[in-house]
């Protein structure tokens, strides 16, 4: 698999307060950048989290997350799952409405 195309998003979130977004990563996971370039597109920061760089990167990442698997992507307290997860929640657009902060 290549990696991803960027997203280009004509309704970017640059300048609006957003909630944040926290990505469990690893350096050389092909979802993992794809998820980035997603938010990237978006005009969205986020923090990155390597697990390669924990212990036990599956076991704790799945006591975080209940999974085992990366990215593992959180918007706020939410848990979004993985890449396939965000691109199907965008589909629907709901990542939009969990990036709103609430005034």
């Amino acid at each position: 698999m290549g990696p991803c195309p960027p997203f280009n998003f004509p309704n970017s979130a640059k300048g609006q307060t957003l909630e944040a977004v926290t990505i469990y990563s690893t350096s050389w996971c092909p979802s993992c950048m794809s998820a980035k370039a997603f938010f990237e597109g978006k005009g969205v920061a986020f923090d990155e989290i390597d697990v390669e760089q924990w212990d036990d990167p599956r076991g704790r990442l799945e006591e975080i997350t209940g999974r085992r698997s990366v990215p593992q992507i959180l918007i706020g307290e939410t848990h979004i799952g993985g890449f396939d997860d965000l691109l199907a929640l965008n589909a629907d657009g709901v990542v939009d409405e969990l990036l709103k902060v609430s005034a």
